[in-house]
């Protein structure tokens, strides 16, 4: 945890919750381990969705497709949103959860790897939501401005490591070195980035908010 357990548990006891079918989907993911936001990170979506109202949204990280769905839930009906995900064993899952809840006409799911698809898309995205490889977005960044207008959101999740990326690389496990070492860049260019206005956040695991900014 980032910030203190309690405080986490208090907050989201305040949250109206969701749709009664993306609390089946939540559901299904905690019983079988598949990772999903968390419940203050759909808070702040629900938020950014609202005001922002985009009309085209791409998400880099299907899973099962919990967090498209309640995007799709919570953004304009007019929204679309496209999404890429390449664990072969997810996709047929968040396929059967986008066709039975019939927003299959509304998400667009792209099979295969993100570093790949991110080059042949040509966008624009008024919101774009990370929430794959952490250790690939330094690498997904030059794509991700290409695909965004001013003015547009990149949301990025899972930032802060549970605390590690605070830590001197000696101080986390040596499987996770490189890992760090990628989202201490990706932060920092994020903050330092001349396109880019940037807010980084404790929510949940970290999330950073960044606007692009008029040429």
């Amino acid at each position: 945890m980032i910030i203190d357990e309690r405080m986490s548990a208090f907050i989201d006891s305040l949250d109206c919750g969701n749709a009664p079918y993306l609390d089946e989907i939540e559901k299904y993911a905690l019983e079988t381990q598949v990772p999903i936001i968390r419940k203050s990170m759909q808070s702040l979506l629900k938020f950014l969705l609202a005001s922002a109202k985009p009309k085209n949204i791409l998400e880099v990280g299907t899973a099962i497709g919990f967090s498209a769905l309640l995007m799709s839930e919570y953004a304009p009906a007019d929204c679309h949103i496209t999404t890429i995900e390449k664990y072969e064993k997810r996709i047929p899952i968040a396929k059967e959860n986008f066709k039975r809840t019939g927003r299959d006409d509304r998400i667009t799911l792209l099979e295969g790897d993100a570093a790949d698809w991110l080059k042949k898309l040509e966008g624009p995205y008024d919101l774009i939501f990370m929430d794959a490889a952490k250790g690939q977005y330094i690498h997904f960044l030059p794509d991700l401005l290409r695909l965004l207008p001013a003015g547009a959101l990149l949301v990025s999740d899972n930032v802060l490591q549970d605390g590690d990326v605070v830590e001197s690389r000696f101080a986390v496990t040596r499987r996770n070195r490189t890992i760090h070492a990628r989202m201490r860049e990706y932060l920092y260019e994020l903050k330092h980035h001349p396109q880019l206005e940037t807010v980084i956040l404790p929510v949940g695991d970290g999330v950073t908010l960044s606007v692009k900014k008029e040429e």
